[in-house]
């Protein structure tokens, strides 16, 4: 990883889809928002985890709005008894059901509801924030005691298995992305009862006071509430969160709780919905993060039925809070003139949060997570289609809305909390897995157990995107069918574009290529099972009201490999023919219409055959087929450091440039520089490492950079290299600087061209027109040539096996 301070991060991220003027249609997909093109390969990039938090901002800057009683209404539907079955009456019947535990009128094993009005006027007295943790905690958990006692038609009981409780942490809390560790403090998190008692346990492994165990469920959450519930935890692990809850103190003065309540409307708090950077008090310096062109989102009429919205531009600010929120055991100290500076706003930091939380369980499907400000509180939910933030509710003044709220969380089972009930935790020789059962028509039960806890296990850190995680797997189905793989077997799982055609069906396509050319056969992946779940990310979309809700919508895959290696672990000529590999069959496969268009060094792999190292083209999940109707779904196709210069312009992010041949072709000469001046046998150098800005510049800066790279090479190569004597760094050497004068040349051919282009549109004044023409085979086989007929590559592929 990066050491500290080595990489900034003051560049925007990448820009959201833009819309081409005219209606001009799309030549590609452009480059997508979200932190998916950085954050899959955390360790393949090098970059630190905090350098994702721009990426994690653009996120939440294109929330989605509803409102709060719409909100409402879902969670509630989806704690009753008929979950599938629209009950618009469930609301107003919640709001009524709750009014005793509003006025005072419920106890349970001794606790009064009237307590909740005496904590609400404590919360209300002047204070610092974090004086605020503890009544809030006492009102809520007062408040599920009572909520227990209340039975409304249609409502589930509430859960036992989960006993949901409220929990004071404002500890750090520490979790592990590919080596790079993140430290967080969210100040009050819901946890399961059983779970948030595990904490406090005496140094011997027993709980603390051991009769505890012999009585009845009531007490022992009486007793916590207690002795525990305002204690800050040690080693909280992020896996058991359910919810975070992060606090702002804005005003001094808030509005006592009234004498009782009644079922009234919704009234709009100021501000309704929470935009980033609200609770900064000072307007800040414009900075990159704050002139970010936000994308409107294609549901831009608000729903009369939901209240349902598009995110409104909300700029970037930073919280006045101090917290060890965003940092790693190596991260560079914050500057002494403004130690606030570095601090994300609220908004951000429960963003940050929920990609904890999405790292830390296996394909989850959604989270739920609070921001309170003052007096108000705002639910967010997040997807990996995209994130909703309700409309704020007064707590206090409008403490029935807030009770039924409470009413659904505690009827929630784990995987209404988001958790996917496919994939369940098991402990395997003392290591944490995930064991999922799937029927199959010709295999019958496949078992997978999935080993999360292993080092190789790879994570997705961000909020929305493919969320790829891959993860060591045995089966004895598949063993069955297949034996033994000496190196093992892989689990893809991963968030696909519901309207893309998938990566199955890609590489059945792709597989059938193979039969006809040996360059191609061997140096795929050996897909051996794939299963498609049925849980899109639409279906809140759809119980909102969101207009078109299936589109960016996602669902959930997991495909099953033979285990490969990645490219990055090679060095010398190892690492020159498993790349030369992977350019000889990418091309066959162009030409019989398989466009892979996501060229990087995490998708170049390979494995041994007998003492041949086979390279394999590998991560079709953002291919498209020749036969297909144009670019399909929403989402980036290529990895920003990587992609070709033309795609990094602003034609190429707003999808007017055709993603050529050549594009793919030119990614793997970035690759081959990567690798090369990256890492010295196989494995990254921690020091004096070029190129790591490239992996955290937005798409056009980081064009910029890579331009400069071309006209500069030698002021790019690591010390080592420009002193080394070893024939075969200086045969790869020759190659990479063969590779780019050709690009180079390339380049200058390619400005003439466009500047060819632009005098025709001006002249026919069509601004749709394509900037770049079509490729014929001859056109690709010339280019290849030109690199492959280079002095250093037939030298180089003269030391290879034959």
């Amino acid at each position: 990883m990066s050491p500290a301070g080595e990489t900034g991060t003051s560049a925007t991220p990448p820009r959201a889809n833009a819309s081409s003027q005219g209606g001009s249609k799309l030549e590609s997909t452009p480059n997508s928002r979200g932190a998916s093109v950085i954050s899959e390969n955390i360790n393949l990039v090098g970059v630190k985890v905090k350098e994702v938090r721009p990426w994690i901002q653009r996120d939440i800057e294109q929330a989605k709005q509803c409102k709060a009683d719409a909100m409402l209404q879902v969670l509630l539907q989806r704690a009753s008894c008929a979950p599938e079955t629209k009950q618009p009456e469930l609301l107003r019947k919640c709001l009524k059901g709750v009014l005793p535990v509003c006025n005072g009128q419920v106890s349970a094993g001794g606790i009064s509801s009237s307590a909740i009005e005496t904590v609400l006027k404590k919360y209300a007295c002047p204070g610092v924030e974090p004086d605020f943790y503890s009544p809030f905690i006492d009102a809520t958990n007062i408040a599920l005691v009572c909520l227990e006692e209340i039975k409304i038609d249609g409502m589930r009981a509430p859960v036992s298995t989960v006993d949901m409780i409220f929990q004071q942490n404002d500890m750090p809390m520490y979790q592990t992305h590919q080596k790079a560790k993140s430290i967080r403090k969210p100040d009050v998190v819901i946890l399961p009862l059983n779970s948030a008692c595990a904490l406090f346990e005496d140094e011997k492994g027993g709980k603390k006071g051991k009769q505890k165990a012999k009585r009845k469920d009531g007490q022992k959450r009486k007793d916590y509430m207690v002795k525990n519930a305002k204690a800050k935890p040690k080693n909280l692990p992020w896996k058991d969160v359910l919810a975070c809850i992060e606090f702002k103190r804005k005003t001094k003065d808030i509005k006592s709780p009234p004498s009782s309540y009644i079922v009234t409307d919704h009234v709009p708090t100021k501000p309704e919905h929470l935009p980033v950077g609200h609770f900064k008090a000072e307007v800040p310096t414009p900075g990159p993060l704050q002139t970010l062109a936000t994308q409107p989102a294609s549901d831009t009429a608000p729903d009369q039925s939901s209240g349902l919205t598009a995110a409104q531009t909300s700029k970037g600010g930073s919280s006045s809070k101090r917290k060890a929120a965003d940092t790693l055991e190596s991260t560079a100290k914050k500057s002494k003139a403004n130690p606030d500076a570095d601090e994300p706003d609220v908004t951000v930091q429960t963003g940050l949060y929920t990609a904890e939380m999405f790292a830390a369980n296996l394909a989850v499907e959604h989270l739920i997570n609070f921001i309170v400000i003052d007096d108000v509180i705002w639910t967010w939910y997040y997807d990996r289609q995209g994130t909703f933030q309700s409309s704020g509710i007064n707590f206090i003044q409008d403490l029935p809305r807030f009770m039924v709220l409470l009413y659904a969380l505690q009827r929630f089972k784990v995987h209404d909390w988001g958790r996917n009930k496919d994939f369940l935790p098991v402990q395997v020789d003392g290591k944490q897995c995930h064991e999922c059962k799937i029927k199959d028509e010709d295999l019958g039960t496949v078992d997978l157990l999935l080993h999360t806890s292993d080092p190789e296990r790879v994570r997705h850190y961000g909020l929305q995107g493919r969320a790829t995680n891959v993860v060591p797997v045995t089966s004895e189905a598949l063993t069955k069918k297949y034996g033994n793989f000496e190196d093992g077997m892989v689990a893809k799982i991963f968030w696909g574009e519901a309207s893309r055609t998938s990566e199955p069906e890609i590489l059945k396509k792709v597989e059938e290529i193979a039969k006809r050319h040996p360059t191609v056969e061997g140096h795929i992946p050996q897909l051996l099972w794939h299963h498609k779940f049925t849980n899109p990310t639409s279906a809140i979309r759809e119980a909102l009201g969101v207009p078109e809700p299936t589109t960016g919508g996602r669902v959930l895959y997991i495909l099953v490999f033979r285990k490969l290696y990645p490219i990055t672990t090679l060095h010398g000529r190892d690492l020159f023919d498993v790349w030369r590999q992977c350019i000889l069959c990418h091309i066959i496969l162009w030409k019989e219409g398989v466009y892979h268009r996501d060229i990087s060094p995490g998708n170049l792999m390979w494995y041994r055959n007998n003492k041949r190292l086979i390279g394999v083209l590998n991560d079709y999940d953002l291919s498209s087929l020749a036969n297909a109707a144009g670019p399909q779904g929403n989402e980036r196709t290529g990895t920003v450091p990587f992609m070709a210069l033309d795609l990094l312009t602003e034609e190429g992010q707003q999808g007017k440039v055709k993603h050529l041949y050549r594009h793919d072709l030119e990614s793997f000469m970035w690759v081959f520089a990567w690798i090369f001046l990256r890492y010295r046998q196989g494995v990254l150098l921690q020091i004096s490492r070029p190129l790591d800005e490239w992996a955290t510049l937005d798409a056009i800066a980081c064009g910029k950079e890579k331009l400069a790279f071309l006209t500069k090479l030698s002021n790019y190569l690591p010390a080592d290299l420009r002193t080394s004597q070893s024939t075969i760094d200086l045969s790869l050497l020759a190659l990479l600087v063969d590779c780019f004068q050709i690009l180079q040349a390339a380049n200058s051919n390619q400005a003439a061209d466009m500047y060819h282009n632009l005098v025709v549109e001006l002249k026919r004044k069509r601004a749709s027109e394509q900037i770049n023409g079509e490729e014929t085979v001859s056109d690709m086989d010339d280019l290849l040539g030109k690199f492959t007929g280079t002095e250093a590559w037939v030298d180089l592929s003269k030391t290879l096996p034959s």
